[in-house]
């Protein structure tokens, strides 16, 4: 059974940072993409970032270019992913998922297995 637990959200002034954790078991994820999506409320879950596992290609949002940034830790099954320059706008939930397939897709629609989500508010 796959497992994606997600950790690191909090509160955050605008211009801080945060750095999210996703810890992943269950599966050997080689031929995985993976992706971490965020939905603010009353809006639809939005793409963020997302890589093939076995692949050194990232994909990120136009809104979180050059801010945000995806890492990986292969010996933990970890993802993170680094949040710079934060705004308001960047407050959400936030959640990892995999699809067994190694192609990158911005739709949450084409991915099987989610995380149960980290708040992340950007406030003063």
């Amino acid at each position: 059974q796959v497992q994606l637990v997600e950790s690191g959200g909090g509160l955050v002034q605008p211009g801080g940072s945060l750095r999210l954790s996703c810890a992943a078991s269950g599966r050997t994820f080689s031929s995985y993409a993976m992706a971490w999506f965020r939905q603010a409320p009353g809006t639809e879950r939005e793409f963020v970032a997302g890589f093939r596992w076995s692949g050194d290609m990232i994909y990120y949002a136009d809104s979180v270019k050059g801010r945000f940034t995806i890492s990986r830790d292969n010996a933990k099954n970890t993802v993170y992913l680094q949040m710079n320059s934060l705004k308001p706008e960047d407050s959400a939930v936030y959640y990892c998922a995999v699809r067994p397939v190694g192609v990158v897709r911005s739709s949450p629609n084409l991915y099987d297995y989610w995380g149960q989500g980290t708040q992340v508010t950007v406030s003063s």
